[in-house]
């Protein structure tokens, strides 16, 4: 009787024993699983927001070394191609599993939904005017300028915000991308600002400094409504964010558009396009599906990560642009421009082994209590 009852404890420590491994490695994979997911669609964000921007602003400078004179049509550009993204939307809501999380956690209102995507609008409307104001006036290599000072406005603004963290290799990358942007602004090639006077030069400058504050403070408050407001963290809160804003806007420029009287020179504006007609609806369209893009992989690096790292990536993009402009506008590639991007890929490179570290870090806290457990 006393082997048989030693038998059955045996077999119940290892059945106990064996159950316990299995919820180990269940509870080790699952993190592992999500952590992979979580990279893919960082990858993804990045590469909307590295090619999209760049590609955006080459075309908008297209449309007006070709003959385009409207601010408000290259604003409009940055904003309009939302509708590009409805199916996305649509798509993402059927992919989205259902959540077995049973804490609860009250959606916004309507009347603060609505709030936030109006106010949101409004300062993508008035960045996205003074970006289009500084395409006009100023050359194409000084569009680094924005990332100069983009960088440094939404450091300020997240640190007051969304307290955030800055650590030595964080810092190294801010540094680094913020010296190659500085190295194009000083490279600007003297030829392409021949035909601007002084007073719109600076006119230029003014609001490429003003758009760069007002990216890094609705950056940040994005960053900031994903922690306080969008408690549900799921694609189609990134969708419907870019989709709304986007949409507010679009109708705050249209009715710049048409109120400035723009709108009446759009017909010859076409027709006497150097490229033609047809190359000019390429042009726009493409110009506002790239800026739809980036946009989207902007606000998902936002949600995934943070308003600094979203601007880094932004960054890495920049050297793109005095590459392309070689091509499309003859530009020249010195070697202060070489230099810009090898500093460039060594900031992405920083910023990317931080948050290396800090999933390490991360992967450890999940992973020391199960060691925990499993000695209990």
């Amino acid at each position: 009787m006393d082997r048989s009852q030693e038998h059955y404890a045996n077999g119940d420590q290892n059945l106990e024993a064996n159950l316990l491994d299995h919820e180990v490695t269940e509870s080790l994979s699952v993190p592992q699983t999500k952590n992979c997911k979580r990279w893919l669609r960082v990858s993804m964000y990045a590469i909307f927001v590295i090619f999209g921007q760049p590609l955006a602003t080459i075309l908008g400078r297209l449309y007006y070394e070709n003959g385009g004179k409207s601010t408000y049509v290259v604003t409009l550009l940055q904003l309009i191609g939302f509708p590009v993204l409805v199916l996305f939307r649509f798509f993402s809501r059927f992919r989205q599993p259902k959540s077995t999380d049973t804490h609860f956690s009250q959606s916004p209102s309507f009347r603060t939904l609505a709030s936030v995507y109006m106010c949101t609008g409004l300062l993508v409307s008035a960045y996205a005017y003074l970006s289009a104001v500084r395409l006009l006036y100023l050359p194409v290599s000084t569009f680094s300028l924005i990332m100069a000072s983009q960088l440094a406005f939404t450091a300020f603004f997240s640190y007051f915000l969304n307290s955030q963290k800055f650590t030595p290799f964080i810092v190294n990358s801010l540094f680094l991308l913020t010296v190659s942007s500085a190295l194009l602004v000083v490279n600007t090639d003297s030829e392409n600002t021949t035909n601007v006077s002084r007073a719109k030069y600076v006119i230029g400058f003014i609001c490429t400094i003003g758009a760069s504050a007002g990216i890094g403070l609705v950056l940040s408050l994005i960053k900031l409504l994903f922690r306080k407001l969008f408690t549900k963290h799921t694609s189609s809160a990134v969708l419907d964010l870019a989709n709304y804003q986007s949409l507010i806007a679009s109708c705050v420029v249209l009715i710049g558009l048409f109120s400035s009287g723009e709108w009446k020179t759009l017909p010859s504006e076409m027709r006497n396009y150097k490229l033609g007609k047809m190359s000019y609806i390429l042009t726009l369209a493409s110009a506002a599906i790239s800026w739809q893009v980036y946009t989207v992989g902007c606000v998902g690096l936002i949600f995934e990560s943070s308003s600094v790292f979203s601007n880094s990536i932004t960054a890495v993009g920049l050297p793109i642009v005095p590459v392309v402009a070689v091509i499309v506008f003859h530009d020249k590639m010195d070697a202060s421009k070489i230099f810009s991007i090898v500093l460039a890929i060594w900031g992405f490179l920083s910023f990317v082994y931080q948050h290396y570290l800090d999933e390490k870090k991360l992967k450890t806290c999940h992973t020391n209590p199960v060691e925990e457990n499993t000695q209990t």
